[in-house]
């Protein structure tokens, strides 16, 4: 029998090696250079180690730095790099995992003390010793129980509790130096394959995510295969420092969140609710030109309404204790879907009555852990800018359509252009005709289609009550953000009984997609600070004009500046405080007010105003008339 196998190359040429024969030996085959510059392979698109051997024909393709997936390679051999250079610092360290993350990597560790950031220097050093010495890394295929003799050996106990979890009988180990991980792999050849790097934070994590198991210490790194790409990706984590929203909104006055109160629970500030209104009135103004009613429901339901709906099947963790009332149980919502479908039931529908676009700004309040709560990220109360559409089949196609521009129209109104769809379709398990998932899917896909959004599909990806579409934006410094929802739902339309009476008098089940444009309020407003650093444009500014006299002797003129701002609608503010004109300035530029209306002598002789604009220019003696006619303060939905 013969022992040769056949590899198919990227450019479809196909290469003879013998069977047990590993990447690199092809690699080689192939020839010298590539050898040299090769990091990992890929056998039938599977990332696979250099020296794992090969023992069947396939495809085969040969990663170099140059490609895609050379980063989560290298950032993956980073983290382990970084974890011999702990165990040379703490030789009595026990090792969590290790996983290459999007941008960077990071390790969770069992140390004998609490790690300062003055320590990730000493790290640091420690692990350019480690890439200096070219530790090769070294891949070996053993017994479960010889893994399980191994580990109790090194004394790493969350080693063998992963270990003893595994149902493989062969398990993958690595090691450089003497570090030993318990390891799929890939990883580079040697330590001294990746150099440019930086470990940037410590962080606690409870092993597994278990608070009832041990914190560990998470050290973050990053790593690029250049020093331009690794500094440019530093300089983007200083600027996303100065946009941070939860420093900005403190700066700024927006919102704040307090310990003593309840985690995780927003206090706007007037700054704040001044931009959030702002946000709020587009928002309704919107919908309404947009064929939406709005309306309100109750914050809090009986259990029945849950249990109906499956959340207390499925979601009760994410949800907080009932409340007696009455002898029943009541639970504050951690959605308004069942709400709206009650609405719906309220009375007999008809065709003729679809399609019904309901739209609510709805408080929710859902438990998050403690250690995932960030700023206005990610939070226990917030509101949806929650919709639902409800439609006959026919009509499905056009609404999705419609919702999508929508959703396209509403984010460029705020300033964002980059968007991506992600279009996530039927996974194995699903509930719901096929047919309707057919047509659903087929909606979504036509409607990113017609409006030319670039388009990523998760197949199989979908929840398992409806397909949908996420988009996703890019901010100003490049981060993406997952943003709009718009889901299929074939689960509750069923455990709520819903119908409407078709053209043929029949009883029909009509189609029902969530939709939630920006999102959450809270969330949208924190990438909004960070998306304009704080400078949020004229029409969203809470205070969108200040009036700064010099002196006294313009007092009444200021006065009469700022009451014809204010009746042209303009949030305006005087400040006529005795402090130096520079001074006032200067404060109104580190509070980001767009204009300030600098009035002395010259403009209250002329009538005009001099305008200085946040960004240092200047317009100077113009008409105030001709000033306040020529900027947006408002944005209109037309």
């Amino acid at each position: 029998m013969s022992r040769m196998i056949d590899l198919k190359l990227p450019d479809g040429k196909v290469i003879n090696i013998e069977k047990g024969a590993t990447v690199l030996d092809a690699a080689q085959k192939i020839g010298p250079g590539l050898a040299k510059a090769a990091l990992a392979g890929k056998i039938n698109g599977h990332l696979i180690d250099l020296r794992a051997p090969v023992n069947e024909s396939a495809s085969l393709e040969i990663v170099t730095g140059k490609s895609p997936e050379a980063p989560e390679v290298f950032r993956h051999s980073m983290a382990h790099i970084m974890a011999e250079a702990i165990l040379q610092l703490f030789p009595e360290a026990q090792f969590g995992i290790g996983p290459a993350i999007e941008n960077g990597f990071y390790y969770d560790f069992l140390l004998p003390r609490a790690l300062t950031t003055e320590d990730l220097e000493t790290v640091e050093e420690k692990m350019k010793e480690v890439i200096a010495k070219r530790l090769p890394f070294v891949r070996r295929e053993v017994s479960k129980e010889e893994a399980l003799k191994m580990f109790k050996e090194l004394n790493q106990p969350f080693k063998l509790e992963l270990i003893e979890e595994l149902e493989d009988q062969t398990i993958t180990v690595y090691s450089q130096g003497k570090f030993v991980d318990l390891c799929r792999g890939p990883h580079v050849p040697d330590s001294g394959a990746v150099k440019n790097f930086k470990l940037l934070s410590i962080a606690g994590a409870y092993w597994r995510g278990d608070e009832k198991r041990p914190m560990l210490q998470r050290i973050y790194g990053t790593a690029f295969a250049s020093k331009e790409e690794l500094k440019e990706h530093l300089d983007r984590l200083e600027e996303a420092k100065k946009r941070d929203h939860r420093k900005l909104g403190k700066e700024l006055d927006l919102f704040s969140t307090q310990e003593e109160v309840g985690p995780g629970l927003v206090f706007w500030h007037p700054n704040g609710a001044r931009i959030r209104h702002t946000i709020e009135t587009f928002w309704k103004e919107m919908h309404y030109k947009n064929g939406y009613e709005l309306m309100y429901t109750p914050h809090i339901g009986q259990s029945w309404l849950w249990e109906t709906s499956g959340h207390l099947d499925f979601y009760k963790e994410s949800m907080y204790s009932p409340m007696e009332i009455d002898g029943s149980d009541y639970f504050i919502k951690p959605m308004n879907c069942p709400f709206h479908i009650m609405i719906y039931k309220s009375k007999v529908r008809s065709y003729r009555d679809l399609p019904l676009r309901w739209a609510e700004l709805g408080t929710v309040y859902r438990y998050e852990k403690s250690g995932v709560l960030h700023g206005l990220l990610r939070v226990r109360g917030f509101t949806q800018d929650d919709a639902h559409i409800i439609c006959t089949p026919e009509q499905i196609e056009d609404e999705i359509r419609e919702v999508l521009r929508f959703s396209l129209s509403l984010w460029k109104a705020f300033g964002f252009s980059s968007i991506k769809a992600y279009l996530a379709t039927r996974p194995a398990k699903a509930v719901g005709d096929e047919n309707r998932w057919n047509q659903a899917i087929e909606a979504l896909n036509r409607a990113v289609v017609a409006e030319g959004l670039d388009c990523e599909v998760d197949d199989g990806g979908g929840a398992f009550y409806g397909p949908k579409i996420d988009l996703k934006i890019k901010d100003a410094i490049g981060r993406e953000w997952q943003m709009t929802t718009i889901q299929f739902d074939f689960n509750l339309p069923e455990r709520f009984d819903m119908t409407y009476v078709g053209s043929d008098g029949n009883r029909h089940r009509p189609y029902m997609v969530h939709r939630a444009l920006l999102g959450s309020i809270e969330r949208f407003f924190g990438v909004l600070i960070e998306h304009y650093g704080g400078a949020m444009p004229v029409w969203l500014a809470p205070v969108q004009a200040r009036v700064l006299p010099i002196s006294d002797r313009q007092a009444d003129y200021a006065r009469l500046v700022q009451k014809q701002m204010r009746e042209a609608g303009i949030r305006v503010e005087l400040d006529d405080r005795s402090d130096k004109i520079g001074y006032r300035v200067r404060q109104a530029q580190l509070e980001k007010v767009p204009f300030m209306i600098i009035l002395g002598e010259q403009e209250c002789e002329s009538s005009t105003v001099t305008v200085r604009l946040r960004n240092g220019d200047n317009l100077n003696q113009v008409k105030l008339e001709d000033f306040i006619r020529e900027q947006e303060w408002k944005k209109t939905s037309a």
